[in-house]
């Protein structure tokens, strides 16, 4: 379940929904929301993080929780939009909220507990100091 939290910063980006990703029923598959969901985390963890100078989150990332509610249903040809933000920040894990977006209705809210791993051993690391600033900027307050 969701708290309502003030968020500071979100990140938003477009998804493309592919024929693949559709079920018998011309909807989204709730297992390849998963990929749409992670499409969207690496445009903003690893391009936009990259970009803002946290090369350490292309490093190693595993998830170690994810919770998704399904609103209403996506189809083929949407236009979907997914915005992120951080709901929690500790010192080896972050929670990312999504808020997923068709035509401006929400469709799916979700969250993932991520963990920074070392590329080498895949051990839990803590955050950099790149990282911990990139990832507090998108905090709830």
């Amino acid at each position: 379940m969701h708290k309502n939290h003030q968020h500071g910063r979100r990140y938003t980006t477009d998804v493309r929904v592919r024929w693949s990703d559709l079920d018998a029923y011309g909807h989204v598959n709730n297992a390849r929301v998963l990929t749409l969901l992670e499409e969207a985390r690496v445009d903003w963890l690893f391009t936009e993080a990259a970009r803002c100078g946290a090369t350490g989150l292309t490093g190693g990332m595993v998830v170690s929780r994810l919770s998704i509610h399904y609103k209403r249903s996506i189809t083929f040809g949407e236009q979907v939009s997914v915005s992120m933000g951080v709901l929690e920040l500790k010192s080896v894990s972050t929670t990312i909220d999504y808020v997923v977006t068709v035509e401006d209705k929400v469709s799916i809210t979700a969250t993932t507990q991520l963990v920074p791993v070392d590329p080498v051993n895949w051990r839990p690391r803590r955050w950099d100091t790149a990282e911990r600033a990139f990832l507090t900027e998108y905090l709830a307050v």
